[in-house]
């Protein structure tokens, strides 16, 4: 079996960035640039709004024919969806984890709520369905917040 031979020089710690041997560069390259980040903070919010605002709308009508105020729904959800998503990007990863978790935990919980009622499921059985998910979508992200954050809201590398 053929294996990797190792490089010659002295060793380095797993993570480290050749030549440095200080362990500082830990951080994995960025690939896309900041034009692409810029462009991509509302075009991921505005395209997520409208198959959101589409799949309301669908959820509306049953399968039935396309109405002007079935659309309107459809163009009224995808533009609060897409508002409400744009503003959690900005802000929400500027306040402590906990917090973080809980506001993306309530946008999951009442979009899905919105869908789903929209669906012609009951008031009641809706707010049970979206505060399951909005649970499980808080335990995910503080998870995820809580290993990747230290106390403070910063990155660990």
């Amino acid at each position: 079996m053929a294996h990797a031979a190792p490089a010659p020089g002295p060793a380095r710690a797993p993570g480290t960035t050749p030549g440095t041997g200080t362990g500082t560069g830990t951080r994995l390259p960025d690939v896309l640039s900041a034009r692409t980040h810029r462009i991509a903070l509302w075009a991921v919010p505005a395209g997520t709004g409208l198959i959101y605002g589409y799949w309301v709308a669908a959820n509306n009508r049953s399968g039935g024919p396309i109405t002007g105020w079935n659309v309107l729904l459809g163009f009224v959800a995808a533009l609060a969806f897409a508002a409400l998503s744009y503003a959690l990007l900005r802000t929400a990863p500027k306040l402590r984890r906990e917090v973080h978790a809980v506001l993306w935990a309530a946008f999951g919980g009442c979009a899905f709520g919105f869908l789903y009622s929209e669906a012609g499921a009951s008031i009641l059985r809706s707010v049970f369905m979206s505060l399951a998910v909005a649970a499980v979508v808080f335990v995910v992200l503080f998870y995820r917040y809580y290993t990747h954050e230290d106390a403070e809201g910063h990155r660990v590398s």
